[in-house]
């Protein structure tokens, strides 16, 4: 187990499951929004779909009654615990969660998806283009220092038809401290910020990210499609 999988295991732990608990409201365009409706509107197109990097599930599931059959793919055991305990609490019949990593991609089942879509998930899985059904799609949203890392990746891949929108207006406001501390948890790779051990990082990261006396984050994101 790399530190990258034991970091999404122990936070599963703690937050029984993965993402953001905090409370914040937006303002601006939201690249997430756009690319959840964006989702919503083509999966009914799709039979055979893989959400990679599905962490605990919840987001899966909720996608899983606009297509036919649903997979969800992650590395981190801890996380797929979860998402097959609420598939089962919701009775779901139409979704498997499979033990995927993009790095050993010779143990993953030999299965042509139609689309696969990537919600801030591994961007190595653009890496593997054979596990795409003849003509299938990949819909993926990442933050935005991703950006350069994505289109090298689709142009070495052979990928066609790569479209990229840019989504950089998009303002969360936090109302306490606690709530921002928490959602600086639970981003890709980060410390602890509830931690008293942590405070004196946290106080940075309040004093850099307090505008006009508001706490804010910029949620920078792009959506890319590609065949």
């Amino acid at each position: 187990m790399n530190k990258c999988q034991e970091w999404y295991n122990e936070n599963a732990k703690r937050n029984n499951g993965y993402g953001s608990r905090a409370h914040f409201v937006k303002e601006g365009e939201s690249g997430e929004d756009n690319f959840e409706k964006r989702l919503i509107d083509i999966l009914p197109n799709f039979s055979n779909v893989l959400d990679i990097g599905c962490g605990h599930g919840e987001f899966t599931l909720k996608m899983s009654q606009y297509t036919e059959k649903m997979t969800g793919g992650d590395s981190a055991i801890e996380l797929l615990n979860i998402a097959n305990e609420l598939k089962k609490a919701n009775g779901i019949e139409n979704t498997e969660f499979i033990y995927f990593h993009t790095h050993e991609m010779e143990k993953v089942k030999k299965v042509k998806y139609d689309l696969i879509y990537n919600r801030r998930g591994p961007t190595s899985i653009y890496d593997h283009k054979k596990i795409l059904a003849p003509g299938g799609m990949i819909l993926g949203i990442h933050p935005l220092y991703a950006l350069e890392k994505v289109k090298q990746r689709l142009i070495n891949g052979g990928f066609e038809e790569i479209e990229i929108n840019i989504f950089k207006d998009c303002v969360l406001i936090f109302d306490t401290i606690s709530d921002f501390a928490e959602h600086l948890s639970s981003m890709h790779m980060s410390k602890d910020y509830t931690l008293k051990e942590n405070k004196v990082e946290l106080d940075i990261l309040i004093e850099e990210n307090t505008l006009n006396g508001r706490l804010i984050l910029l949620e920078e994101r792009f959506i890319v499609t590609a065949r």
